[in-house]
């Protein structure tokens, strides 16, 4: 990892996006660039009025929607950089030196899609604005993020704290042994205590994948072992609140149970009960 991206946005999880990226930046020793989106289906760059009023004597009348859409969407730019700027603020004072500040406008998946070779670490809130006063997660649009890039997720709740140990959820597939050699080679969990957990029948081969995944994360760290019978949502949770795991570190895509409950609306339904961040390994 090399370059952390944040989004950044006017939602209540703004603080800890920045604060979040600001402790990332710093551990990956990596430069840190804060991104703010202005939804093009929020915010349209051009609205035509003419299909629904028609032409002829109601010309004025399009000329001052044009015009209150226009204004719409600069007071939105200009929210945009305010935020952008209390950001770069908030983490210089963290120890951040120069963090790039982008704004773009269009559909957030499609624009993190178009930046990821740019990213190899994101940061985004667990709530966007529209989520904050329905209660809400940022649902689908966070999803369709998850789904769309093939980059390290940091999901980050609405309060900061450094994480000072972590919680692996393993599953022995393919694309999971992918995720322990990535956390593995990265600075950003490095010194911190893991806990490896595979949720499923106790078995010889069980076992043994999770000493392969305890011998890739051998460091100066201790490695905590651990497997379970039960449902996997409710039993990753049981362990965490059980061992005070700051920080759940799961993979985004899997070929067991772990793969049915990260893929689709079970995403929203983890990112709802977890209650700290959430570290999405692509």
């Amino acid at each position: 990892m090399s370059q952390v991206m944040a989004c950044i946005d006017a939602s209540l999880s703004a603080a800890a996006v920045s604060d979040y990226a600001a402790w990332a930046s710093l551990r990956l020793q990596a430069p840190l660039t804060l991104l703010h989106v202005l939804d093009h289906q929020q915010y349209p760059q051009h609205n035509d009025f003419t299909g629904i009023i028609g032409l002829g004597n109601r010309e004025q009348l399009l000329r001052e929607l044009a015009e209150l859409d226009l204004q719409r969407n600069r007071l939105a730019l200009e929210q945009g950089r305010l935020v952008l700027q209390a950001a770069k603020e908030r983490v210089a004072r963290q120890g951040v030196g120069a963090p790039s500040l982008r704004q773009r406008h269009g559909d957030l998946a499609q624009t993190l899609h178009e930046l990821e070779g740019e990213i190899d670490l994101l940061v985004i809130g667990h709530r966007g604005e529209a989520g904050d006063s329905s209660g809400r997660l940022l649902g689908s649009h966070l999803a369709s993020v998850i789904r769309t890039l093939h980059r390290p997720i940091l999901v980050c709740p609405e309060h900061f704290q450094a994480p000072r140990n972590l919680l692996l959820a393993f599953d022995g597939s393919p694309s999971c042994r992918q995720g322990v050699e990535l956390l593995a080679a990265s600075p950003l969990c490095r010194g911190l205590p893991v806990h490896v957990l595979m949720v499923g029948s106790d078995s010889d081969e069980a076992r043994s994948q999770l000493q392969w995944a305890e011998q890739q994360l051998q460091g100066d760290q201790p490695v905590h072992l651990a497997l379970r019978a039960g449902e996997v949502a409710a039993t990753l949770h049981a362990y965490q609140r059980e061992q005070a795991i700051d920080l759940l570190v799961m993979g985004a895509y899997g070929h067991s149970r772990l793969h049915q409950f990260l893929v689709g609306s079970t995403t929203t339904q983890l990112l709802r009960a977890s209650s700290g961040p959430v570290l999405i390994l692509r």
